[in-house]
């Protein structure tokens, strides 16, 4: 269940609810968050809502049968979308387009991507300066300066940020320079990463688990809402299968059910989904047609030559025509 406050909510008759609710033998947790405030409460007898309802300072109440609560679409009528301001939106009924490289290298190599973002009319931009990879000697990143002059390059353009943090202790440096926290595959399930970023106002897009569930997705996203944090977004990025022939599995079959489980936007990442250049926009296309809010992939100028993952990475003559695939898809889809 979940009890929506008034925003001038007064203390007594908060404590007034709280304990009406702990009568009924269910736990309460208020949840805070910069669009608002909420009792969760969590328990199994069966009563009338309006015995509730009714109480002073309550603006709604919902039952929820799904344990991820918060996120979950049956309390929440209208779909949640983010804005990262200078009209920049994700969510929003429009098909929002980000791309980059999967490392930030130099300067050089972010000018340029950014110059191609501009020209095709994107205006997010991912990229990697904290990387979590697989070998200890593959490059990892440039770090806390690399990002500083990414932000500082992207913002001369209008150009949003979206990049991975990958513990706790990066929150607060990377703060100020991202506009979008990525929780990466692997950190899907660092509750500790979660609960922080649960703390922040910032936007948080986390992938799914490399052999993760749709739920324990959901579950993911419900601890950073729950921690405070509503501005949430949700990547199917592909997961580990049996299957050998693509780096990945993009599980587009759940893209529509992450859409009929949770009011919060859907993206996906068609890039790491199947890990192979030829076959990114075919994927990417068919993520938009299953009703994705939006689409990440990877591009660089040389692909052949990028610190990491060259192989899944467009270069920029084919992320133009992606783009420009994208929006026809989009519109098509807007017109049924």
């Amino acid at each position: 269940m979940i009890i929506q406050l008034n925003p001038t909510i007064s203390t007594p008759d908060k404590e007034s609810i709280i304990t009406r609710v702990k009568s009924l033998e269910y736990k309460t947790t208020e949840v805070k968050t910069q669009r608002g405030s909420y009792l969760v409460a969590i328990g199994k007898k069966d009563f009338d809502i309006r015995q509730l309802g009714q109480l002073p300072g309550i603006s709604d109440i919902h039952r929820v049968s799904d344990d991820y609560k918060l996120v979950s679409r049956k309390w929440k009528v209208g779909r949640s979308y983010i804005d990262l301001g200078d009209g920049v939106l994700i969510g929003d009924g429009n098909l929002s387009i980000m791309a980059g490289p999967c490392s930030i290298e130099n300067e050089d190599q972010v000018q340029k991507t950014i110059d191609h973002l501009v020209k095709n009319g994107v205006r997010i931009m991912r990229g990697g300066v904290f990387k979590p990879r697989s070998s200890p000697y593959a490059f990892r990143g440039l770090g806390i300066d690399g990002l500083k002059m990414w932000y500082t390059l992207a913002r001369k353009a209008g150009i949003k940020i979206i990049s991975e943090v990958m513990q706790v202790s990066q929150i607060v440096e990377m703060y100020d320079y991202v506009d979008v926290f990525q929780v990466g595959a692997r950190n899907t399930q660092n509750f500790n990463l979660l609960d922080e970023l649960g703390k922040v106002d910032k936007a948080v897009m986390i992938k799914r688990g490399i052999s993760g569930t749709i739920e324990e997705l959901l579950y993911s996203a419900e601890y950073v809402f729950a921690a405070g944090n509503e501005k949430l977004i949700l990547c199917e990025r592909g997961i580990r299968t049996y299957e050998r022939a693509s780096r990945n599995t993009l599980d587009v079959n759940a893209i529509p059910i992450l859409k009929e489980k949770t009011h919060l936007p859907v993206v996906a990442d068609p890039s790491h989904g199947i890990g192979i250049r030829e076959f990114v926009e075919p994927v990417a296309l068919a993520a938009v047609m299953a009703g994705a809010d939006g689409i990440i992939y990877e591009t660089h100028q040389e692909p052949e030559k990028a610190a990491s993952d060259g192989q899944q990475t467009l270069d920029f003559e084919e992320s133009a025509t992606l783009i420009a695939h994208l929006k026809k898809a989009a519109a098509l889809l807007q017109s049924f």
